[in-house]
C-alpha cells in the first residue's frame, strides 16, 4: 500500500504521511491511484455540496463547496495553474517563461487564472441540480486520470516533479487507472459522456499550449491540467439547466 499511501500524501492534506524512504520515480509509480484520489475528493467535496445546498443558498453552497474542494487539495493545483498562467502566457522566450513557472511570486497573469477557474467553478458548483451533481465526482477523477498522458509528453525541464513522475509511470497504470472514470461517466449516462471527453479535449489543448510555449510539461503544468479539466467536466451539467 506503499503507492496508495504516497498517492493520497502528495495530492491531499487527508492524514497520509509520504514516506521517509522516497525513491526516485515514486510519484510516477503511484499514479495508478491517482483517479481513486480523485474519487474520494470528490465524494468528500458532494457531500459538502449536499449539505450546503440544504442550509444555504446556491452561490453560497457552491462557495463553500469549492473551499473544502480547495482544502482538500492543499491549493497545490491552484499553485501550478497560477504559474503556468504567469508564464505560459507571458510574450517572452521560451528560457524566460520557465523561469516564470519556476518563480514562486505570483504575477498579474496568475491572479487572473486564479480568479476566473475559481469564480467560474464556484458557479458551476451553484448551478448544478441534484441529478447532476454526482459530475462533481466525475469532476475530479478524471482530471487526476489526465495527469497520467501528460507524463509520456517531452519534458520541459530535465528535472523536478514532472521528471520524477515521467520515471515511475507504467504503461500499465494508464489503462487500469482509467477504470474509475470510464465508470463514473457511463453511469452519469450521455451527459457524462460529454462532459469527459470535454475534458480530455480541454487537458489535450492544455499540454499542446505547454509544449508550444515552453516545449514540454512541468508539474505545474499537471496542476493547470486538473483544474481545467474539473472546470471543463462540470460545465456541460449545466447545459439546459434552468
Amino acid at each position: 500500500m506503499r503507492a496508495l499511501r504516497i498517492a493520497f500524501g502528495l495530492m491531499t492534506t487527508l492524514p497520509f504521511r509520504l514516506p521517509e524512504d522516497w525513491s526516485v520515480g515514486d510519484s510516477g509509480r503511484a499514479a495508478a491511484w491517482y483517479p481513486l484520489v480523485g474519487l474520494v475528493i470528490g465524494a468528500l467535496s458532494w457531500l459538502t455540496w449536499k449539505g450546503a445546498t440544504f442550509l444555504f443558498p446556491p452561490f453560497v453552497a457552491g462557495t463553500i463547496t469549492l473551499i473544502v474542494w480547495v482544502v482538500l487539495t492543499g491549493g497545490l493545483h491552484l499553485d501550478g495553474l497560477a504559474d503556468c498562467c504567469d508564464g505560459l502566457f507571458a510574450s517572452v522566450p521560451q528560457e524566460r517563461r520557465l523561469e516564470i513557472i519556476k518563480d514562486p511570486h505570483v504575477g498579474a497573469f496568475g491572479v487572473i487564472g486564479l480568479v476566473l477557474i475559481l469564480f467560474l467553478k464556484a458557479a458551476a458548483l451553484a448551478a448544478l441540480a441534484p441529478a447532476s451533481s454526482f459530475g462533481i465526482l466525475l469532476a475530479a477523477s478524471l482530471a487526476r486520470w489526465c495527469i497520467l498522458p501528460a507524463g509520456y509528453l517531452p519534458l520541459a525541464r530535465p528535472s523536478g516533479m514532472a521528471a520524477d513522475f515521467a520515471s515511475g509511470l507504467r504503461r500499465s497504470s494508464l489503462v487500469l487507472s482509467a477504470m474509475i472514470p470510464l465508470v463514473l461517466l457511463f453511469l452519469l449516462g450521455p451527459r457524462g459522456v460529454l462532459s469527459a471527453l470535454i475534458g480530455v479535449a480541454a487537458a489535450a489543448l492544455t499540454m499542446g499550449l505547454a509544449k508550444r510555449r515552453i516545449g514540454g510539461v512541468t508539474g505545474d503544468v499537471f496542476g493547470m491540467t486538473v483544474e481545467v479539466v474539473e472546470t471543463a467536466v462540470l460545465l456541460p451539467f449545466l447545459i439546459g439547466a434552468s
